[in-house]
């Protein structure tokens, strides 16, 4: 039997899971929800229903799971507690200096109604979390450093593009090449925020807005771009369309750690995890719809809640069965 899957949402991410949904033989997408003006939005298969978030309760009981695909930065937040009383869901909130506060809002909704919720779902938070922890429980004496990028940051750019007068933005995370070979050698500076990413901004204004005062607002907005170097530059949508449409990105997670004993007594190890990716929103997409299959097994054992990359088992991520990840995979 398919996994039925519901997406709310249909911007970059929202057609990346429809894409992902495709090449996985086990799911099919029964719906795709927006507040737009259903017309207005055409799924690349034209047999998808397109209907407005106002009918999302009717599908209550043709939906498996639901993918939602807004924004961190205001969407989900309301979003995800609304329908974790009626679904499955499976998101990607990246704000991560907000993560206690959205788990504890989700998990009441979906455990007062029986559903299960993952969230922060993706590469990171996500996979790179995961990396985080794994590397830190082997290497318990050292010392851990993300680095972002080269690429477009999708929660970022979901941030400026809601900043007033912002007509089309786009967010561009650069790390500090000096302190990413200093990590990479071993060496374990302490880095501040400032020191380990650049922020690059590209705004098409509306017409006739205050670009001082959009500036303003981006570099000073918390969690996103306040305590970075941030630069915004304002262009055509014509320079937008032909230069910002692509949606690279990637990172890495390092550890450098200590084993055997301390100074000259020990060894040095260094762990890495890192990403190239051709198009962001197309990989965390398909992060998503692997959890999405996760939360459907999770729903079939009874389990409720809401659940973070540290509680899934990564077998229930797989189509392949318990003998052939030990046969093929171990």
């Amino acid at each position: 039997m398919s996994i039925r899957i519901g997406i709310t949402g249909y911007g970059n991410l929202g057609r990346g899971v429809e894409k992902s949904i495709k090449q996985n033989p086990d799911m099919e997408l029964i719906a795709v929800f927006t507040r737009r003006d259903p017309v207005a939005v055409n799924p690349e298969d034209e047999q998808v229903k397109v209907l407005h978030m106002d009918e999302v309760e009717k599908y209550v009981d043709e939906i498996d799971v639901m993918v939602l695909c807004g924004g961190s930065a205001v969407d989900l937040p309301e979003q995800a507690p609304y329908l974790a009383k009626f679904f499955n869901t499976v998101d990607s909130y990246d704000t991560h200096a907000e993560i206690p506060q959205y788990y504890a809002a989700v998990n009441e909704s979906a455990t007062a109604n029986g559903k299960i919720a993952a969230i922060s779902i993706g590469w990171d938070p996500g996979l790179f979390s995961m990396n985080r922890m794994l590397m830190e429980a082997v290497l318990p004496r050292g010392y851990e450093y993300s680095f972002w990028g080269q690429g477009v940051s999708q929660g970022h750019s979901d941030a400026v593009r809601k900043v007033e007068g912002v007509k089309k933005g786009v967010q561009y995370t650069i790390p500090v090449e000096e302190s990413l070979q200093k990590v990479r050698r071993g060496e374990t500076p302490d880095l501040t925020t400032r020191e380990k990413h650049l922020r690059k901004c590209f705004v098409v204004p509306e017409e006739g807005a205050d670009q001082e005062m959009i500036a303003r607002a981006i570099k000073s907005m918390p969690h996103y771009f306040a305590g970075y170097d941030t630069e915004v530059h304002f262009i055509t949508e014509e320079e937008f369309i032909s230069n910002h449409s692509d949606m690279p990105h990637g990172g890495f997670v390092i550890r450098s750690g200590q084993t055997g004993g301390d100074g000259a007594a020990g060894n040095k190890q260094i762990m890495e995890f890192s990403l190239k990716l051709g198009s962001n929103p197309e990989f965390t997409a398909s992060v998503l719809a692997a959890y999405a299959r996760a939360v459907y097994r999770l729903s079939r054992e009874g389990q409720i809640g809401a659940k973070t990359v540290y509680d899934i088992p990564l077998a229930y991520l797989s189509t392949r069965t318990p003998e052939e990840l030990r046969r093929d995979l171990l």
